[in-house]
């Protein structure tokens, strides 16, 4: 049976981005106020200026720890189990109503393009008293795949 092996392919930044924009899904690691990693599943896009962005709640433990330290790391997935995956690292900004209308329906379109409603959208934000995770990407890994160490195929 033929071996699946695992690849790491360095990138520049436009070629990230073009692996980054149709992936959603991600895991959001964010610090703890004792030190420990706080591990969070998330939605994500990408807007206009490179930055992936992700909507939430002013509540939630991600946002708590933001405010009190931006640095945050992010692993983007594949819908499929075993496809690539690549690890960003970054400075993220936490952006509230109403400040976020707007680019909450950036978040929007770059995840599902357009809704029938702008208008109703902008209003449901707003009700949800919805928040935007911005992250200003400043390093990455290889984009990965899992699999057989390659240095170990022939064997």
């Amino acid at each position: 049976m033929p071996r699946n092996l695992a690849t790491t392919d360095r990138v520049e930044r436009p070629e990230l981005l073009d692996f980054v924009r149709p992936r959603h899904r991600a895991v959001l690691v964010t610090t703890r106020r004792d030190g420990r990693p706080q591990l969070s599943p998330v939605t994500c896009g990408v807007d206009d200026e490179g930055r992936v962005v992700i909507s939430t709640y002013p509540t939630r433990a991600k946002v708590k720890n933001l405010r009190r330290d931006a640095v945050v790391s992010l692993m983007i997935q594949s819908d499929d189990w075993d496809g690539p995956w690549v690890q960003l690292d970054g400075t993220a900004e936490v952006i509230d109503m109403p400040e976020a209308r707007e680019p909450l329906v950036d978040y929007f379109r770059s995840i599902s393009g357009e809704h029938p409603d702008w208008d109703e959208y902008r209003d449901a934000m707003e009700k949800q008293g919805k928040s935007l995770i911005r992250v200003t990407i400043e390093r990455w890994g290889p984009i990965a795949t899992g699999g057989f160490p390659p240095e170990l195929a022939d064997d």
